[in-house]
This record gives structure tokens, sequence and C-alpha cells, in this order.
């Protein structure tokens, strides 16, 4: 797998050589018992999976690359490069500019960003009116695009299954970054819905098998939700648990063959 340049400042050499022999022992990824570091009276237990993944490696490198290579110049982020105060933090002191929080809130109105300007897009990624704005504002936003490419593999996903008539169901946070730009991105293929949790997947249920009206869903659209819904596909990246596994299998039941 393609390693990134990450300042030095944000690894530990220890905890590198504990997660590469992890790797080589369990190279599926199926052993989810922490690592047991012994030290005689004191025991330290590190969680499997800890740590910047592949695409926050990705979008750190492209950052920082972003910012050495452009002395003089406005840099703006879109919002957060990844929910970590440390790394947002240092990218301020070295002068990038928020446009946005977390929340999609505007910290510096777009009007006030120009061709001149570079605009990192973090690893969530952003929404196609987001994208289409900074590209009418002259900003070429795909040479510093740091989208994780597992985010970007579940747009494209999203697009295959829109191809075959499917309606989406995309399970994430509503307000959280990531989400709101895969909903932006299917939702421009196929009819799209997003399902916080365990509690949103069960109503929703409820809703395609006709045992609630739809008219209590969508009072005002035009959509047909039994027609729409009834055959759906999973935009999931969250299913390591065993309780966000269950949440697709809730929809997946409703499903005959």
């Amino acid at each position: 797998m393609k390693t990134f340049n990450v300042p030095v400042v944000y690894r530990s050499p220890l905890i590198t050589a504990i997660k590469q022999k992890r790797k080589l022992d369990d190279k599926m990824k199926k052993d989810l018992r922490p690592t047991k570091l012994d030290f005689g009276p004191v025991q330290i237990f590190l969680a499997r999976h800890f740590g910047f993944c592949y695409g926050v490696e990705n979008a750190i490198e492209i950052a920082f690359r972003t910012v050495d290579e452009n002395p003089g110049k406005r840099i703006f982020l879109l919002s957060e490069m990844i929910h970590n105060p440390f790394v947002n933090d240092d990218l301020k002191s070295r002068g990038v500019q928020f446009l946005m929080d977390t929340y999609g809130r505007t910290l510096i109105p777009m009007d006030e960003i120009n061709g001149d300007d570079v605009v990192i897009t973090p690893a969530f990624g952003t929404t196609i009116a987001i994208d289409s704005l900074l590209k009418a504002r002259g900003i070429h936003t795909e040479k510093y695009d740091t989208t994780c490419p597992f985010v970007e593999k579940v747009w494209n996903r999203s697009g295959q299954i829109a191809q075959k008539g499917y309606s989406i169901v995309v399970h994430g946070k509503p307000t959280h970054e990531e989400t709101r730009a895969t909903f932006s991105h299917s939702a421009a293929n196929a009819p799209t819905v997003v399902v916080n949790d365990m509690t949103e997947a069960k109503a929703l249920s409820k809703y395609i098998t006709g045992e609630k009206p739809a008219a209590d869903f969508i009072r005002n659209s035009k959509k047909d939700i039994q027609k729409d819904l009834m055959w759906k596909r999973i935009c999931s990246e969250l299913v390591l648990s065993t309780r966000l596994q269950c949440l697709p299998a809730i929809l997946r039941q409703l499903q005959t063959f």
C-alpha cells in the first residue's frame, strides 16, 4: 500500500512498528484483539485499529505540500481537514483559513475568494453545489482535492446503482460533511434518503412496506416511496461494529426475490 509523507510530529516510531507488525501477522484484518504491551507491573493495551487511516494521511500530505508549494498565496480549506484539532490548528498556524465550520456554516463568504486563491477540499469531500460555486469563482478544485479515495468509491458505487434503477439509502450522520457530500453526489443520480441510526432505519422500513402512509414521509414530494425505495442498496462506510451491521440488515430483510 502507498505510504505518505506525513510530518514526523504526527507519528510515533513505536506505534508505527506495532501497527506494521499487526498488518504482517493479520493481512486480512480479521483479528480485532488489542495489542498487549507487557512491561511487568504495567500493561498497556492498544486497540487493533486506531490512528490515521489511508485517506487521512493522503489528505495531510496534500495539504502540507500545498502550503509549501504556494508561498505568498492565500490558502483556504473548505472546512476542517479532518476531525483532529491538532492537525487543523497546525494548518491554521501556517496561514490556512477555513471557509466554513464543520456544520457548513459560513466563516468567510465565498465572494471574498478569487481565481488567484488556493482552496483545499478536505478528506470528507464536498457537495456538488459547493464545488460548482468554487469553479464559478475561478478556483481549480481538482488541483487541491484531498477527498478520501474510499469516499469517492462510495460516490461511484451510488452512481452505478442508480444506473440500474435503484434508489439509495445513505447511512450516516446527517450533519456530517461526508454524509452531506455523499448525499449530494447520490441524489444527483437517484432518489436518496439518509438514515442516521437503527430507529430511523426501522421507521423508513414501515414507509417502504406501506405500514405507514408515504404522505407522512414526504408530503410535498411527487415520489411514490413504496415504488422508489422498494428495491434499494445501502451506501455505508461504517460497517465494523455489530450495531452498524444490523442497520443495513433491517432494510435488506424487506427485499423479496
